[in-house]
């Protein structure tokens, strides 16, 4: 079901002040919950929109929809969704769990990154999941970019140090660095993921970094439990959302926003080199409702 499925009903009624009554919040209330976007967001968003409602009287459809999505719009609102490219190299370690399509989006981004005319280089730093190094670099052919990569089972650090000591001397623009899929309560594998972003700031402490945090649209509440420990971890300045179409609406995304001011920079719609676009925040909330 899609974000606002269920409250979809709710439009179709005759719709007049009176009927903004505390039913009809309550209602909505619960579907921005279900719809992942947290208790506190959702809260918040429908003690706005009583409020807005009041003083402007609305009572058309439309009008209340609309002030909906002004609502939900300033609440993704948060940071900056643009990369920060402003050194020669800069650095975006790639981060998530299994699954959710970390190493497409790195050629995705690698390929939008090429066309902008930044010259790009992928770290495979994802060593233990098997074959994980042959399919980024089959992205990079389709990309038309340089990899630097090492066999399975090598130092995810030892290989991160070799893609830096390349992009210097190379002269390339960013180095998108994938890691292995992670649980986020997996104790080791979190230090391994603080152990490359130490390796980032010693051997490129003046690079612009960013961190990454790639997930799957149809996740719930979990995602924003994602976020909170690979923020702690390796910090975080962004989210890509991906497999964003059919009835994943990504909702938890919002939740992530208000709680830890981190923005969502791009998403991700199909499996094609072009399928990765920048986040526009009004957009998407006009797709949930």
């Amino acid at each position: 079901m899609g974000l606002f499925a269920k409250f979809k009903e709710a439009w179709l009624k005759p719709m007049s002040f009176d009927s903004l009554n505390e039913g009809f919040y309550d209602d909505l209330e619960e579907a921005l919950i279900l719809a992942d976007v947290g208790m506190d967001t959702a809260v918040d968003a429908v003690a706005q929109l009583k409020k807005r409602a009041y003083a402007k009287l609305l009572t058309h459809e439309e009008d209340v929809k609309n002030a909906l999505r002004d609502i939900l719009t300033e609440k993704l609102s948060v940071g900056d969704p643009a990369l920060d490219l402003s050194t020669r190299p800069s650095v975006a370690l790639i981060i998530g769990v299994n699954g959710v399509g970390k190493t497409t989006s790195i050629g995705k981004l690698a390929h939008r990154l090429k066309n902008e005319g930044k010259k790009v280089l992928l770290c495979a730093g994802d060593t233990f999941r098997a074959a994980a190094a042959d399919q980024l670099e089959i992205w990079a052919e389709r990309a038309g970019v340089d990899i630097v990569r090492q066999n399975e089972g090598a130092d995810p650090g030892a290989v991160l140090f070799d893609s830096l000591a390349a992009a210097k001397a190379r002269n390339t623009d960013v180095v998108l660095c994938d890691t292995a899929g992670r649980l986020h309560n997996k104790d080791n594998l979190m230090k391994e993921l603080a152990k490359l972003r130490k390796i980032i700031d010693r051997e490129a402490p003046n690079a612009a970094k960013e961190t990454l945090l790639v997930l799957d649209a149809t996740t719930g509440q979990n995602g924003l439990i994602q976020a909170r420990q690979f923020k702690e971890t390796a910090g975080l300045t962004g989210i890509i959302l991906t497999k964003l179409d059919g009835t994943a609406k990504g909702g938890i995304v919002i939740a992530i926003a208000q709680e830890l001011q981190v923005p969502v920079k791009f998403v991700g719609l199909g499996e094609g080199i072009d399928d990765l676009r920048p986040f526009d925040a009004r957009e998407f909330v006009n797709d949930l409702i």
